[in-house]
């Protein structure tokens, strides 16, 4: 199996692809969000990147670039990123934000408590979801 580097355009569409076989079968996100990413400290391009995570219509999107009406947008460094969306480490997240490493630059900072506190839910098949996401990552 191909391997990407996070965030890379080819990365977000084999993670995409993989979400696309498995549809149906997840459980809806318990909350509905819509966040704008900005990720920094990116060990390519121009070291930022903009992505957002969206999972108003029932499942979880992620692509790059901005949604034009999130409900907020936080700016994140890379390596906590990874470790939440690739490693699933939900605990990275809370320390991250605890030290300062995830602002939030506008919006409902509620929705981003409550899709942290709902993260670790899945069962079985998030866990398959999160280990072909770490297949193809890196």
């Amino acid at each position: 199996m191909a391997k990407y580097q996070f965030l890379t355009e080819e990365w977000v569409d084999a993670a995409k692809q993989i979400r696309e076989e498995i549809e149906g079968d997840v459980p809806a996100p318990p909350h509905a969000v819509r966040l704008n990413l900005v990720a920094t400290e990116v060990p390519f391009g121009e070291g930022e990147v903009q992505a957002h995570l969206d999972t108003s219509g029932g499942e979880l999107q992620m692509d790059l670039g901005h949604l034009d009406e999130a409900d907020l947008t936080v700016s994140i460094d890379y390596p906590t990123l990874k470790a939440i969306v690739v490693d699933q480490n939900q605990q990275a997240g809370m320390q991250a934000f605890m030290a300062g490493k995830i602002k939030v630059l506008s919006g409902d900072i509620t929705k981003l408590m409550a899709m942290q506190q709902s993260g670790a839910a899945g069962g079985e098949l998030q866990a398959e979801v999160a280990a072909k996401i770490q297949e193809i990552t890196e």
